[in-house]
């Protein structure tokens, strides 16, 4: 396959950035995508040119970490993470547009590279529980309802890419927000800290600049992991309820 990519190229938050085009003619269509990013800065080396700079860890869709903006789409074509894509997914001769993610709170580091500290951040402010130290505790001796342990599992299943910051047209990080106090939620051990977890997350949240929610939905069809927008419908209830505790 040949295509032609036009890639964002930065090379740091303080210098503006450009798209620029390159030419690759030597792609095979069982390349992963990161793969023929690979290809492409092996020629650069060649040629003495600085290489892309983009995020990657596991490449097998767990950690999130190589979340890329493909034609306008978070991850691109498919509904899966940027490094289980594949170059299949395009014809030869297509032009792709290959960006960071597009959110003020996730800066650009380098060319493709964004901070996503902003996630922690929003975790280390609630997204927790107490429990004692020490051994596990016997699996059957705090009972949950069948129901609630499948939507914690799934609310748990949230990678924290920042696809759907990226596809939001606010920017907002709700999807990801509501997930997390979702999946604790859920459960007795979640309890404790629920009024505060809510209350404090999403202060954190609005603290770090996303935007707010307004049920467009682009953040559940960009997701990998296909979280349903009803976490935000429980995060916004979860919040009236502390709310009205005084919290």
């Amino acid at each position: 396959m040949r295509v032609t990519l036009k890639i964002w190229r930065q090379p740091d938050a303080a210098t503006a950035g450009a798209m620029h085009t390159y030419e690759l003619d030597t792609v095979s269509p069982d390349m992963s995508f990161l793969e023929m990013l690979d290809v492409l800065n092996e020629q650069l080396n060649a040629a003495g040119e600085e290489p892309i700079a983009f995020d990657s860890d596991c490449r097998e869709g767990i950690c999130g970490m190589c979340g890329l903006m493909i034609n306008g789409e978070p991850h691109g074509p498919e509904v899966t993470t940027t490094c289980q894509l594949h170059m299949r997914s395009f014809k030869d001769g297509d032009e792709i547009t290959i960006e960071p993610w597009r959110s003020d709170a996730f800066p650009v580091v380098r060319d493709l590279c964004v901070d996503r500290g902003a996630f922690d951040r929003i975790i280390q402010s609630g997204g927790f529980i107490s429990v004692n130290t020490g051994s596990a505790p016997e699996a059957h001796s705090i009972q949950v309802p069948k129901e609630a342990a499948d939507r914690a599992f799934d609310a748990a299943t949230c990678i924290g890419c920042g696809a759907c910051v990226a596809a939001c047209p606010n920017g907002s990080a709700s999807l990801f927000m509501g997930a997390k106090i979702t999946h604790l939620g859920e459960l007795p051990q979640g309890q404790a800290e629920r009024d505060n977890r809510v209350v404090s997350m999403v202060s954190q949240h609005d603290h770090e600049g996303f935007g707010g929610c307004t049920n467009i939905g682009e953040c559940t069809a960009a997701c990998p992991k296909e979280i349903p927008l009803d976490v935000i419908s429980q995060m916004n209830r979860d919040l009236r309820k502390a709310l009205q505790h005084g919290h």
